[in-house]
């Protein structure tokens, strides 16, 4: 099926437009991919980017709670994934209008899914220092290099890969931003396992890769700038809760749900908290509610509601989530009025590690002892289950091993703070010769 553009306008009131679209269009029926076409060819998929770019122009905060509208009506939400989060805005803003009708509108409709080959194993915080290198070959690049902490590259189509291209120059200017084919020989991927259980990072190994030159978004040299705004739509949408609520289906070939009922991937919607070991289901609609509501029902269920020291943290907790509501409302009313307010997707990406941090300690307050225990397999919930009656133990132990890593990814907290501070505050840069230097002159991990 192929995509007919419409003529799109910014919408006045864009809860009450998707509610009367999705009335009109919504069909449990369609497939993901059939589904995934209507709701990228409207503007839904993605409402925050610009109408150039399949999207619709909203701001970040409307475009959260139109995905929560449809996550409230019922239908299936957009693709989940780094290609609506990160590569297509970076793309959209500094790609030609070739990469946006190729890159993106496979991205809206859900026909790939993308990853990030950013991160690598010697360059650690400093991402500027990669040392993965792509050579001009005719009318290809060919890449060496190795990259790590890559979510979903198992399942990706497409990466989003920043190499060195010349060396012979300070490291920020010898970068380029590529779009590269993820199923050719030339890219090997080994999953890493986390102390979860999962399987979600991957390293990745790049010998005689190819990308061909028609794939360099922004210029060539010039793509620390496209480098730039992935990381802040990463942190900008992190700090915003990602999808806000309407939950995907996975995209891409690899996934193998394009062909499923649309129907049955929308998430289950969860009632109050629960306890019986028989209900299989528990986790599943746990995972889908706010985290505050949850661990409110949660320590109802445990007996803890009463403990003065777990209703304090459940005060923090909504008065961070809060906070960064009238955040993302303050930025709103900046960017409506031409203006901006410096390092606030700094200060979100902060602010979300502090609440993971907070909901772990609270989870694991409200468990007690029993927040020792966690199941690896599936074989090991059921067990677990079966023990403890508590069929949420594991999605709160869980999610307890897991808060170690957002104040990692998207840049580390100690990175945002740097940014507020040299940026933002104006204090001044530790002295370095990273600016002035060629890269093959500064000093290398070994």
């Amino acid at each position: 099926m192929t995509i007919t553009e419409p003529q799109r306008s910014t919408p006045t009131n864009p809860i009450a437009e998707v509610r009367d679209w999705l009335t009109k269009n919504w069909d449990p029926d369609l497939t993901v991919a059939e589904w995934w076409q209507l709701l990228g060819s409207s503007g839904w998929a993605a409402p925050v980017l610009p109408a150039k770019a399949f999207g619709l122009g909203l701001s970040r905060a409307d475009s959260v709670a139109v995905m929560r509208e449809i996550g409230a009506f019922g239908a299936l939400g957009p693709p989940s994934g780094l290609g609506l989060l990160l590569a297509a805005p970076t793309i959209a803003t500094h790609g030609t209008p070739e990469q946006i009708d190729t890159y993106i509108r496979d991205i809206v409709t859900g026909q790939q899914a993308w990853c990030q080959l950013f991160s690598e194993p010697g360059a650690g915080s400093d991402l500027a220092g990669l040392t993965t290198r792509a050579e001009r070959d005719g009318d290809e690049w060919i890449v060496n290099g190795q990259k790590v902490w890559t979510s979903l590259g198992q399942t990706a189509d497409m990466g989003m890969l920043i190499a060195r291209t010349n060396v012979d120059v300070p490291k920020h200017q010898g970068i380029s931003w590529m779009a590269i084919d993820m199923h050719q020989p030339g890219v090997e991927i080994r999953p890493l396992h986390e102390m979860t259980g999962h399987a979600m990072f991957n390293e990745v190994f790049l010998t005689d890769a190819r990308v061909p030159v028609d794939a360099v978004v922004g210029d060539v040299n010039n793509g620390w700038a496209a480098t730039n705004t992935t990381l802040q739509a990463e942190r900008a949408g992190l700090g915003a809760g990602g999808s806000g609520g309407a939950a995907g289906a996975q995209p891409g070939t690899i996934a193998k749900q394009l062909e499923r009922r649309a129907g049955d991937l929308v998430p289950a919607k969860s009632t109050a908290g629960t306890k019986k070991s028989g209900d299989k289901n528990a986790n599943r609609r746990a995972v889908n509610r706010p985290n505050q509501t949850l661990l409110i029902d949660f320590a109802q269920s445990e007996g803890k509601i009463g403990d003065p020291t777990v209703r304090q943290d459940l005060m923090r907790l909504h008065t961070l989530n809060v906070v960064g509501g009238l955040n993302a409302q303050r930025l709103k009313g900046m960017r409506s009025a031409g203006k901006d307010i410096p390092g606030m997707a700094n200060i979100s990406k902060l602010m979300m590690s502090d609440v993971v941090r907070l909901s772990r300690d609270l989870g694991l307050g409200i468990l007690g002892a029993a927040g020792t225990l966690h199941a690896y397999t599936a074989e090991q919930r059921e067990s677990l289950n079966a023990a403890t009656g508590n069929p949420l133990l594991g999605m709160v132990t869980g999610q307890a091993l897991y808060a170690q890593a957002p104040p990692i990814y998207g840049g580390t907290d100690q990175i945002q703070k740097n940014i507020i501070g040299e940026r933002v505050l104006g204090l001044p840069k530790e002295p370095n010769n990273d600016k002035v230097l060629p890269f093959s002159e500064l000093p290398k991990n070994v």
